[in-house]
């Protein structure tokens, strides 16, 4: 089994395992039985935060942190904007890997998921997209904000769940965030529409 295949095995594994009522009925049917795509490994910036991080501190994080951290080298890491958006400094702070959808490295149209990486010190600012979303942060401190709220921060395994074209935000401070995310009920590779600007 590649690197890969190990990681959408633990992927899979760790959200099977779960008891969350909204991340159970979020993944309820889904067939984890997907065609592999060949897609070259490409790195980011932002990358070399996930290497230098500590693990997590709960088991079933540091676990799928490990598969993901052993994985790296081998992703297809990818940014969804460019200098325009959001500066330089933005994009080397920041990328996303789709580990299962349209455009990961396996193919399904019935749901997206992968992993997001914020280095320290960046604000994504509010932003909405059709598709409903749930994010697992595997790492402490970020802190997000819904619907235009407080920002508040959110620990390693809480499920933040983003009706369809809610608003939301996030914003890292001395630490880098690494979260599992999940995308249905929209189009899988839609760019988010940014509704807040940058501080």
């Amino acid at each position: 089994m590649s690197a890969v295949e190990d990681l959408l095995a633990a992927f899979r594994d760790y959200l099977l395992s779960r008891s969350d009522p909204m991340l159970r009925y979020f993944i309820e049917g889904f067939q984890w039985s997907m065609k592999e795509r060949s897609l070259a490994p490409r790195d980011l910036p932002v990358v070399a935060y996930l290497r230098g991080l500590r693990r997590p501190g709960g088991e079933a994080e540091a676990a799928l942190f490990d598969s993901l951290l052993n994985a790296a080298g081998m992703l297809h890491w990818a940014q969804t904007y460019s200098i325009a958006d959001f500066g330089a400094d933005f994009l080397q702070r920041y990328g996303w890997v789709e580990l299962f959808g349209t455009r990961g490295h396996f193919a399904s149209d019935d749901m997206a998921g992968g992993f997001l990486l914020l280095g320290p010190r960046v604000h994504y600012p509010d932003h909405h997209h059709q598709a409903e979303e749930i994010y697992i942060p595997l790492t402490d401190g970020a802190l997000w904000s819904k619907d235009a709220q407080s920002f508040l921060p959110r620990w390693s395994g809480e499920v933040i769940h983003h009706p369809s074209n809610i608003r939301h935000a996030m914003r890292t401070e001395s630490l880098p965030l690494v979260a599992l995310y999940l995308w249905r009920g929209g189009p899988l590779a839609q760019k988010s529409i940014i509704s807040g600007r940058m501080p």
